[in-house]
């Protein structure tokens, strides 16, 4: 397998390169030759490659390979992704229990085969190779070595003077600032979600609807990962453009995950969620805001949980480097009181790793977060920001919770009642002692990047 892993890693050089030169090229030509999508290779439409005079590039022959139909729209593309990231931690997980330093690589390999029958129909294939050389303590979002990443089939049409679309299979979705529903694409391994998913456009509406059953991740063997029954979520979603200065979009969501447990309640999770967002800018000024309230119930107690978001600044476009002043603040909710009858831990869902900072460490629970930045321009195509990161806990009778969203506390004093101490999955150690997850229900609890960790 090392063989095989170092191979694909000597075909990255090759496609980088290519991928620098289409670059090069799409600045000569923007209106003919399209780009690369690194963050959703899907989404790119090769179609341009049609005409032969546009495949100026060594490997447009994989690109665009056209199928035997008289349809400029018919044919197969053929896609690598590589990210290679280092890190450096002198204090994992706050430097408690032990936890010593680590250094390790972030490797993440991906190929993808994308069919397109024709303007209508398309059918999306990725595999992934994802490992951590080096890395002490291996969870579910470090490590999928050679596995299914994404597959599905897509279909797109006009429909009631509209557009119509239509997702079916193992794919990504994400919304907004991916606050609380993203592809995960900070941490090594990405989410992905077995899914349906609906969506019609027109003008300036957006209507979604979905359903899923979350992957959950597994790195001990080839093609291991899956879903299940017992983990899903879905709902649906409205989005208008210009409204007043902004864009406005409002979701509902339905969370279910079976036989989980948080430091006060433990059972089958039920979560309905009230998600409202407000984006845009005006006269030099720009904002992102967001908030989710969340109801529900596990083992016998009720849920009530909130968390709200804020991205803002102004820009001085008149003067040089046109300087932005910054100001992020987020909050959600922790649990206040233990042995009550009310869960109020809020729940992230499925949230990107590095909102807070590229660091990853803290999770979008329990927390009080502001940061004020300044970001200049120095060229058009370079920005340099510096910031300073502030962050409490909402309620100091909750957990510190860390990447991906695991309470971490200290341990629990004899005359504490059960349940006040830190909680971590069977099997799933906080030192270099014990890199496992217990089982496939814990990895569940890791991978999805939620609170909950495993009975």
């Amino acid at each position: 397998m090392m063989r095989l892993h170092v191979g694909f890693l000597a075909a990255v050089g090759l496609l980088v390169a290519a991928a620098c030169a289409s670059t090069a090229a799409a600045e000569d030509d923007e209106a003919v030759r399209p780009k690369i999508n690194l963050f959703y290779r899907w989404l790119e439409d090769w179609s341009a490659l049609a005409d032969p005079r546009a495949r100026t590039e060594l490997l447009d022959r994989l690109k665009y390979i056209p199928l035997p139909f008289d349809d400029p729209k018919s044919y197969v593309s053929l896609g690598l992704t590589a990210r290679e990231r280092f890190e450096l931690n002198d204090a994992a997980l706050f430097g408690i229990a032990g936890n010593k330093s680590d250094s390790y690589l972030l490797d993440r390999l991906q190929w993808h085969v994308d069919v397109r029958p024709n303007a209508r129909w398309q059918i999306f294939i990725e595999f992934e190779d994802v490992r951590a050389p080096g890395k002490a303590v291996i969870t579910p979002v470090d490590e999928n070595p050679l596995d299914l990443r994404l597959a599905f089939i897509t279909y797109v049409d006009s429909f009631w003077g509209g557009t119509l679309k239509a997702r079916v299979g193992r794919q990504e979705m994400a919304f907004d600032l991916q606050r609380f529903v993203s592809v995960r694409d900070g941490p090594n391994v990405r989410q992905a979600y077995d899914a349906a998913w609906l969506d019609w456009e027109q003008r300036e509406w957006r209507f979604i609807g979905f359903w899923s059953m979350p992957v959950q991740y597994r790195h001990e063997h080839f093609f291991d990962d899956f879903s299940s029954e017992h983990f899903q979520y879905g709902g649906v979603r409205a989005e208008r453009k210009n409204v007043g200065p902004g864009d406005l979009s409002a979701y509902y969501s339905r969370f279910i995950l079976d036989n989980t447990r948080f430091l006060d309640a433990r059972g089958d999770e039920r979560r309905n969620n009230f998600d409202i967002r407000y984006a845009g800018a005006r006269s030099g000024f720009d904002w992102d805001l967001e908030a989710m309230g969340q109801v529900g119930d596990i083992g016998g107690k009720s849920i009530r949980a909130w968390a709200v978001g804020s991205r803002s600044g102004y820009t001085i476009a008149n003067v040089a480097w046109a300087p932005r002043l910054g100001l992020q603040i987020d909050a959600a909710s922790g649990d206040h009181k233990a042995g009550d009858n009310t869960l109020g831990t809020f729940n992230p869902l499925f949230p990107n790793g590095y909102y807070f900072t590229l660091a990853g460490y803290t999770g979008y629970v329990n927390l009080i977060h502001l940061k004020p930045s300044l970001t200049v321009k120095p060229i058009a195509k370079l920005a340099l920001m510096v910031a300073a990161g502030l962050e409490w806990r909402e309620t100091t009778a909750d957990a510190v919770y860390v990447q991906p969203n695991m309470p971490h506390r200290r341990r629990q004093a004899a005359h504490e009642p059960p349940g006040s101490a830190r909680m971590l999955p069977r099997g799933a150690g906080t030192t270099a002692a014990a890199p496992k997850i217990g089982s496939g229900r814990d990895a569940a609890r890791l991978g999805r990047g939620g609170t909950g960790t495993g009975p």
